[in-house]
């Protein structure tokens, strides 16, 4: 491929690159995706104010985060299989989210353990869900508190998966097509030899590394599912996250807050921060998109919680309109996920320097040198 100027052109590149039940994975939502589109297309329709004759020969995108310093308002989100994408690839996406100073969170379903993410990099972001197995769970917490991970991220929209209707038609997690031995699958494999390669033959164990040891006799990602969605709490409340804080003295984020009363409530329990998302389309369509969701939020909770978003976030502009409307920063998903498919992590590096310089320019543009001060005036409305 052409040198990437976009995150869409890191999509093309792995749409190209990956197995189709792999891309679609990535690339999909729930339902008929119509809050997928919805998060991308509310971000295009927020229109910035343009202003002229302002000093912008000295900007800044730096920020600190939970007492941390990073380079920019971004933080890889986690994502479930990452090192499907590409050679173990959780490690090379942490590796160039270290260089570009900025974190990088390390799913419960990632494809790399922990201890090889921190090993490799400094300790990332860890995140989980509410298990049924809370002496698992506790385990879980207590390797991420020992390898030093500086933030964990409570995901909380997910008490039973979403449906998703390519997972389903591509037989990714159940049905006649869920064999890895099966002749469409072969011959999706077969016709991505690069992946073939890099990550099927070389890439291995493709095992849940975080959760290895609770399913021991599991040879591949899919084996490790019906233990995962077994394992998802329906019975998840409020009361629980006291449960959480008993276990992780660290800066605590909610991930998958959409309304403004659950936001009052997560303030009430004490969080440090939460996520405005709706799991990137991927959970309950036909819900408000992020950033639509984000200002009554980030007015509920005002400076007592730093509130965070994602969901359609594919440049530095779609990061200044979140800040503009009232995030700290963004995590971004499914940009990395393409970076890391279409490329390695070359590629996420690159996406992160494009999504950096984009972000420069609507500073300049927008008339605001520095990202700190971006604010609901930086916005048309």
């Amino acid at each position: 491929m052409t040198a990437p100027a976009s995150v869409s052109d890191f999509r093309e590149g792995a749409r190209r690159r990956l197995p189709k039940l792999l891309f679609d994975y990535v690339d999909g939502g729930s339902y008929a995706e119509a809050t997928l589109r919805r998060n991308i297309s509310d971000l295009e329709a927020l229109a910035l104010r343009q202003r002229v004759m302002v000093d912008v020969s000295q900007r800044s995108t730096s920020i600190e985060l939970f007492g941390h310093k990073q380079s920019m308002p971004v933080v890889l989100a986690p994502i479930g299989m990452g090192g499907m994408l590409a050679r173990r690839g959780e490690v090379q996406a942490a590796r160039a989210a270290q260089a570009a100073g900025v974190p990088f969170t390390l799913s419960t379903v990632g494809i790399c353990d922990m201890s090889e993410v921190a090993q490799a990099t400094t300790p990332p972001w860890y995140q989980l869900y509410m298990l049924r197995d809370r002496g698992y769970m506790g385990a879980l917490l207590d390797r991420a508190r020992e390898l030093g991970c500086p933030v964990l991220v409570f995901t909380v929209d997910l008490p039973v998966p979403g449906t998703r209707y390519r997972d389903r038609r591509n037989g990714l997690f159940g049905g006649s097509n869920t064999s890895a031995l099966s002749p469409r699958r072969v011959l999706d494999g077969l016709s991505h030899p690069a992946w073939l390669w890099d990550v099927h033959l070389n890439g291995k164990p493709h095992t849940f590394g975080n959760i290895a040891s609770a399913v021991p006799d599991a040879r591949g990602a899919a084996e490790f599912w019906p233990w995962v969605t077994n394992n998802f709490d329906t019975t998840l409340t409020w009361d629980h996250i006291s449960w959480i804080r008993e276990r992780w003295p660290g800066p605590l984020v909610l991930k998958g807050v959409l309304d403004a009363e659950d936001a009052r409530e997560a303030k009430r329990c004490g969080v440090d921060g939460l996520v405005v998302s709706n799991h990137g389309g991927r959970q309950l369509d036909g819900v408000l998109s992020g950033i639509k969701a984000l200002p009554p939020i980030a007015d509920a909770v005002g400076d007592d919680v730093t509130v965070l978003m994602d969901g359609g976030v594919r440049s530095g502009l779609d990061v200044v309109k979140a800040l503009a409307s009232g995030a700290k920063a963004c995590l971004l998903g499914r940009a990395w996920a393409f970076a890391l498919a279409a490329q390695g992590e070359k590629g996420v590096a690159s996406m992160l320097d494009i999504v950096r310089a984009e972000m420069l320019t609507a500073l300049a543009l927008t008339g605001v040198p520095d990202i700190r001060d971006v604010n609901r005036s930086v916005l048309a409305l």
